[in-house]
């Protein structure tokens, strides 16, 4: 007689295996989400500071472009991008509201009226990233 499992034995597990991934899947999908979110923010802020220093360290003024594809880091009147990086939605993360450019001055400092908020979003997860004219960032949950 040879060892083996029977049919109803096999269908029980598969049964059990279903059951229990019906219960994880949609707090592995929010997890997913929040990490997401978080990286979208964090790469945000580092290529606002990216650009901060790269004003400082060159002199002059630089611009920032945040858009929902694409984070690019330029000099003012320049053609050539000085840096770029993938935006949000290479992750699957929506950036709410038009596309956006902050100007860098030679002293670090952001020039415009005022401060400036990003919202970020995917599924239930939403972050929102404020920065201020002065150059400080922070996220809100």
């Amino acid at each position: 007689m040879r060892k083996a499992f029977t049919l109803p034995e096999l269908m029980l597990v598969l049964a059990v295996v279903g059951i229990l991934t019906g219960l994880a899947l949609p707090r592995l999908s929010g997890a997913i989400d929040r990490i997401e979110v978080e990286g979208a923010a964090n790469r945000l802020i580092a290529a606002h500071r990216r650009a901060r220093v790269m004003a400082m360290a060159r002199g002059q003024v630089v611009l920032l472009s945040v858009d929902s594809a694409q984070l690019t880091i330029s000099s003012q009147g320049g053609t050539e991008p000085l840096w770029s990086d993938l935006g949000p939605a290479a992750s699957g993360v929506q950036l709410d509201g038009p596309a956006r450019q902050f100007t860098f001055s030679p002293r670090g400092t952001t020039l415009g009226f005022s401060n400036a908020t990003l919202q970020l979003s995917r599924g239930t997860t939403t972050r929102t990233v404020v920065i201020s004219r002065l150059g400080r960032i922070r996220i809100e949950r």
